[in-house]
């Protein structure tokens, strides 16, 4: 039996999605006796922990090859390079190519070009994830926002789009092989098209994929810009039952100083506009929302402001980072927040989300939910709450489950009927 190959992931979902990407192509070239780490570089914690897992895999592993690729990589080549543990650093145009997996005993240890100088996006799709529960499609990659505190573009390059029709014969293969949920996923999904002709929006993406594979039953989006929301999404929202009434926002904070130096293009009012408008239209729109808590020269009456617009706007699900400044960010340079008082923020706003999320499974007591199977007695209704639930259904599949109360963190309900592929 060959040795195996190991992929170690960190970061996002669009990484968890390209690792399987570099999984297929390592088994096209014949690697064997591998550790592929595809790493983050949102904080210097994600490359502190990629690094520690490097060095114990070279313990664990004497004689294994260890190749490191994603964002950090990227990056900061050199110093994955520099350490004796490390056979390849791969950049993040490079770890989807085919062929490069290949290349047993290259004398170059960095394969890295220039993510600024890349073009495409798409010619890297597969069909589907070992998570047997959905599928993830990348519709874009890189980002034209400089937001200050962010290193992603530098590890991501510019916004560049897959075409419409790759995305829409994709989703209708993955259906095909039977999935009930697909996700469009990408680093900046709502800028999809403003590279393609015509510049199609989002909204249209999402269109043409419903009107053109009725087949799929759940369509669904990753995180989306606050800015870039616009009128076809909207309306897809309205009319369309097979989009998913959950968006996850990329809002950071709630004051409106802090945003414009975090260089974000919305405002405090444009969130609350945004979460109103999709209400109005689609009233059981649940809404997750990413936060930065200490960012440089935030007051106490700042973070009060993003403390207030957690309530303000009914949030359900908060991802919240202590802020952690990134070599060669502006916001690096900017007077820093103490940090046992970034500490005690993101411990706040950790609890203020808790709060919230326990009003939102409040609300779902009494219902039936329909529930996406992604493990046994595990699902995902279609705002997203999770669902801890007793009974028979198959892992994949839709199932009607009705709530009879929660425990703080997901919502707890028994099988009801399976429903029809």
């Amino acid at each position: 039996m060959k040795p195996d190959v190991d992929i170690v992931t960190f970061g996002c979902r669009l990484n968890a999605y390209e690792s399987e990407v570099i999984r297929a192509r390592a088994t096209e070239d014949g690697l064997t006796d591998a550790v592929v780490f595809n790493t983050c570089a949102v904080t210097g914690e994600a490359v502190r922990q990629a690094r520690q897992a490097i060095r114990k895999a070279r313990r664990e592993r004497p004689g294994a090859r260890l190749i490191v690729t994603g964002c950090a990589a990227q990056i900061d080549p050199q110093a994955f390079a520099d350490m004796a543990e490390v056979d390849l650093v791969l950049g993040n145009a490079e770890k989807s190519q085919a062929g490069v997996y290949a290349l047993q005993a290259e004398p170059v240890r960095v394969r890295v070009n220039d993510i600024m100088s890349v073009r495409e996006t798409a010619g890297h799709l597969i069909d589907g994830l070992k998570d047997r529960a959905r599928a993830y499609v990348e519709v874009q990659n890189g980002c034209d926002h400089r937001c200050t505190f962010c290193i992603i573009p530098f590890g991501r390059g510019n916004s560049r789009s897959a075409g419409a029709g790759e995305v829409v014969e994709q989703v209708r293969r993955l259906t095909a092989q039977g999935y009930q949920e697909v996700v469009l996923t990408g680093v900046d999904v709502t800028s999809w098209g403003t590279d393609l002709p015509g510049q199609p929006t989002l909204g249209q993406l999402v269109a043409r994929i419903l009107k053109l594979v009725p087949e799929l039953p759940r369509l669904r989006l990753s995180s989306i810009d606050a800015a870039e929301i616009d009128a076809d999404l909207l309306r897809c929202l309205a009319e369309e039952p097979r989009l998913m009434p959950y968006l996850h926002l990329s809002l950071q904070a709630g004051d409106d100083m802090i945003l414009k130096r975090m260089k974000r293009r919305h405002s405090r009012a444009d969130a609350l506009k945004l979460v109103a408008d999709v209400r109005a239209v689609r009233p059981d729109t649940a809404f997750g929302a990413d936060f930065i808590a200490g960012f440089p020269t935030e007051t106490d009456e700042m973070f009060e402001n993003t403390i207030r617009l957690v309530e303000d706007a009914g949030l359900a699900f908060l991802h919240v980072f202590p802020y952690s400044p990134r070599p060669g960010t502006p916001a690096a340079r900017m007077p820093p927040v103490k940090g046992p008082i970034i500490k005690a923020r993101a411990a706040r706003l950790r609890a203020a989300g808790e709060a919230a999320l326990a009003r939102h499974l409040d609300r779902q007591v009494g219902r039936t939910l329909k529930g996406l199977v992604e493990r046994p007695g595990l699902a995902r209704a279609e705002d997203f709450t999770e669902i801890a639930f007793t009974g028979e259904a198959e892992i994949g599949q839709v199932t009607a489950l009705h709530v009879t109360g929660h425990d703080g963190h997901r919502v707890l309900a028994q099988t009801l009927v399976m429903e029809p592929a």
